[in-house]
Parts: C-alpha cells; sequence; structure tokens
C-alpha cells in the first residue's frame, strides 16, 4: 500500500509569516500530488491577535492543509520586548512554546503511524524557528527544512554573521554605519547601516546570534526568492565547496488569491479606492504605503503632503499613525490639503495593496521594503522608491537599489525612530525620479517580472527548484 505522505509547517504567529507559509503550502499540494496533507501549527502571540483568524479564511477553501491549534502561553515574553527588539521577542516566543510544539508534533507523528498509511516526511520550519531542527526535529527523527521568507541576501548575511561574531563578539555600532563589509553573495561591500535594525541592539544581537548558526543545522533551505532575480547570490550558494545544506529558490511566493475578507469598512474603502483608479489614466498615479506597521508621524506626514503637491502627479496615500485605532485618516493632514489637490489624490487608511499594485493606474510604489510587498511589486512590474521603516527592510532598499538597480533611492538607510524627519525634498526627488525618470528602471522592472512569472511555470527555475526538494524530501523520507 502506497502511504499518504504529510508535512508539518511550523510558522512564528505573525500575520505576514502565516500568509506566506500558507501560500507555500497550498503551492506544494497543487504541484505534486504525493503531498496529500500539511498540517499548519498555530502558534499564538498577543501581538498577532487576530493571526487565527486571518490563517482560517486563507485555508478555508483548502481541506488538504489542516490547522492544528496550540494553546495560549500562560506566561508569553514581556510586550516592552517585542518593542524594544523584536526579534529577540519572538525567539522567545519559539522557546517558551517548544514544549507544546514538540507534544503536538509527537502526537501527529504517532497518529501516522498508527494508521499505517499516512507518513509524516518531516518539518517546514519558519527561519526563527530552527532551534526546532534539534529540539524537535532531530528527537523525533524527522527531516527539518528551513523555509525564509526574505530574500536570498538575507541568507548570506546570517550566513557571515557567526565568523563575524567569533571575531568581534559584540553587536554592529551605529555611529560607524558607512563603515562597508564585505559580504559573501553581495555584488558590493555594503555600509553596515543597511544591515537590520537589530543587529545594532544588545537584546536582537543575540537573537540573530543564536539564530545564524543554526541554517547550517538544516536539511534544506528554502528561500522566497528567484533565481533569476538574484543570479549572483544564488549562483554563490551553488558553488559552496563547504558542507551547507541546499539552497532552493521557490519564489516568488505570493497571496493573490483566498485572500483574507476585510470587514464592512474596509471593503467600503476597497470599492472606492478601485473606482477612483478606474477614472485615472495608465500608469499616471503614485502609490504610498509602508505596510501594516509602518507608521509615520504628523511631522513627516506634512513633509509628505508638502511634496505631493509641488510634485503635482496623481497618488494614492495610504496613511497610518502610531495610534493603533481606526481614524480618519485625512485628520492628520495639513489644512486645506485635500481641496488643493482635488481630482489628483485620493487618502485612505487601509489599502488593497495587491488590487492597486495589478491596477494599470499605478505607475509607482513608494515603499517600505518589507520582502512581500517588494515581491508584489516585482510581480506587477511597478517600479519602488525606497522608504524602509524597520526590521531587514534596510538591506532589501541596498538589494533593490545598490545590487539589482531596480529602485529608486528615496532614504534607503531609513530606520523608523532613528532615520529623522524624510524632507519634502528627498521625497519631491525620488517620486519625480520613480514617475517621470525615463523607462530604463521601468524596462528593468518589467523584465524581472516577465521572469518572476516564467520561474514559476512547468519547466521554470522556481518550479524544477521546488520539485528538488519534494523528491529529496520523499526520498530522505520514504520508509
Amino acid at each position: 500500500m502506497v502511504k499518504e505522505t504529510e508535512l508539518i509547517f511550523i510558522p512564528v504567529p505573525s500575520t505576514g509569516h502565516i500568509l506566506v507559509n500558507i501560500e507555500f503550502a497550498k503551492r506544494l499540494i497543487n504541484f505534486d500530488n504525493r503531498i496529500n496533507t500539511i498540517t499548519i501549527l498555530q502558534l499564538h502571540s498577543p501581538t498577532s491577535p487576530n493571526a487565527a483568524v486571518f490563517a482560517k479564511s486563507l485555508v478555508a477553501s483548502h481541506p488538504q492543509i489542516r490547522l492544528h491549534d496550540l494553546p495560549l502561553l500562560d506566561d508569553p515574553p514581556p510586550l516592552d520586548l517585542f518593542h524594544r527588539a523584536p526579534e529577540s521577542y519572538i525567539v522567545q516566543i519559539i522557546k517558551k512554546t517548544t514544549p507544546l510544539i514538540k507534544q503536538a508534533v509527537s502526537t501527529i507523528v504517532d497518529d501516522s503511524r498508527r494508521s499505517g498509511s499516512v507518513r509524516v516526511a518531516g518539518l517546514v520550519l519558519d527561519f526563527f524557528c530552527n532551534s526546532l531542527i534539534k529540539d524537535v526535529g532531530n528527537e523525533l527523527n524527522l527531516s527539518s527544512y528551513i523555509f525564509l521568507t526574505c530574500n536570498a541576501r538575507y541568507l548570506s548575511m546570517m550566513k557571515y554573521l557567526p565568523g563575524r561574531h567569533l571575531k568581534l563578539g559584540s553587536k554592529l555600532n551605529w555611529s560607524s554605519g558607512d563603515e562597508e563589509l564585505t559580504i559573501p553573495g553581495f555584488v558590493n561591500p555594503i555600509p553596515t547601516k543597511f544591515l537590520p535594525s537589530g543587529l545594532f541592539n544588545e537584546e536582537a544581537y543575540e537573537a540573530y546570534v543564536d539564530l545564524s548558526p543554526r541554517f547550517g543545522d538544516a536539511k534544506g533551505i528554502l528561500v522566497n526568492s528567484v533565481r533569476e532575480i538574484e543570479p549572483y547570490t544564488f549562483g554563490y550558494f551553488s558553488d559552496l565547496e563547504e558542507d551547507y545544506p541546499p539552497v532552493y529558490p521557490v519564489g516568488p511566493i505570493l497571496s493573490l488569491e483566498d485572500r483574507a475578507s476585510p470587514d464592512e469598512e474596509e471593503a467600503a474603502d476597497k470599492t472606492r479606492i478601485l473606482r477612483w483608479l478606474e477614472e485615472q489614466p495608465e500608469c499616471s498615479v503614485v502609490f504610498l504605503c509602508f505596510g501594516s506597521r509602518g507608521s509615520v508621524d504628523e511631522a513627516q506626514v506634512k513633509e509628505i503632503a508638502h511634496a505631493l503637491e509641488v510634485v503635482g502627479c496623481r497618488f494614492l496615500w495610504s496613511i497610518r499613525t502610531g495610534s493603533g485605532e481606526r481614524t480618519d485618516p485625512t485628520d492628520v493632514l495639513p489644512e486645506g490639503f485635500m481641496g488643493r489637490v482635488a481630482g489628483k489624490g485620493l487618502v485612505c487608511g487601509w489599502a488593497p495593496q495587491v488590487e492597486v499594485l495589478e491596477h494599470k493606474a499605478v505607475g509607482g510604489f513608494v515603499s517600505h521594503c518589507g520582502w512581500n510587498s517588494t515581491l508584489e511589486s516585482l510581480w506587477f512590474g511597478v517600479p519602488v522608491a525606497t522608504w524602509p521603516m524597520y526590521a531587514e527592510q534596510q538591506l532589501n532598499a541596498f538589494t533593490l537599489v545598490e545590487e539589482l538597480g531596480l529602485a529608486v533611492d528615496l532614504r534607503m538607510d531609513y530606520v523608523s525612530g532613528r532615520g529623522g524627519l524624510v524632507t519634502c525634498e528627498e521625497i519631491v526627488r525620488a517620486v519625480r525620479d520613480l514617475m517621470e525618470g525615463g523607462e530604463g528602471k521601468r524596462v528593468k522592472v518589467k523584465e524581472m517580472c516577465d521572469a518572476a512569472r516564467k520561474a514559476v511555470m512547468d519547466g521554470g527555475s522556481s518550479s524544477l527548484a521546488t520539485a528538488r526538494f519534494i523528491d529529496e524530501l520523499l526520498q530522505d523520507g520514504s520508509d
């Protein structure tokens, strides 16, 4: 009797990470009928209170993907740690939840063995969960693969970090941010100021030091990127002579369908936004959006508003301030602004980003450079001006501007709370370059759009990499 094959996914309890993990699970099930079931362990964190509802919505039409809910922690890490050092907070969540994870995985494995018809082939771990390779995978004799929701250059940085730490033993120094590091896998030396902001924070740095060497313990590393977008970096990993797990470029993994339904107010916003876009000329609108955590203060809002008036182009602007509560976004705008830009601009709070980037009226994207957003912009062929806010977004901005030549530098070393005010003049220059700066970058972005779409087709680079991963997984786990 041929046994059914099950995989267990373990994402961190963050909406963005859960979304990509679920989309990858769908990709695998649709790709190869030898993958029959994927169980996703659903961890919880007070920092993402709606993640469970979101996940349930995303898998509703996919019965082969099961959510296994874990109990809430009695003693989660303090929330102030999340605000100081989110990387450390996530690592602590995983460590505190490890006994629950091990018990759940053990139960799933035991149930499959008792059934006699199902075989758990392995674990697919969010990279923040790579301590589970030893604590769960090895102890239960399961192959463990890391799923990296960032790009290949982030993996290069993580591979470089243990050697640097062994040599210097300390976090990076923010005051020497122009110091250049030669990191294998990067085309150019990279100034330290473009590295993730957590590397300059003692608590977060300790989390990076904990995570980075464990990549080498995995059976393989799945990267949400495309060989044609990062050929130099994937070539570096392919040519490694040292013992390191195989690296599979399996992207772009995007949530373009089955997206969680917005609430009634967001649904009304979506209708209003798309109706307005329908009235605009092709490639005439610049879209400004800084992600779910990318808020700006009132002084920065005024600089952006002034810049949009000076440039005079059409715009769609998603405004989030730091309150965390739903408010009328126009309340923070300079007096009279909406009257002065009447007919040219639309301001909103939440925006349906995928539908906006897909729309023919949108010709540029002022973005926080989160990797999900970056892949969406490339998928739809929309050029980006870089305004990173947190996490590894400065690294993504450096990759897009300096390494790949695909984006306009607005201020690619900006970090929320540390970067200071981005001036009207900086914004004007970048938006004009983005919308009026000729066809050079637009052509390159269109080439990457075509490459990304071909990569996931039959015979494409990501399709072939996915097939190699599945073949290795099933061969390694065969009875």
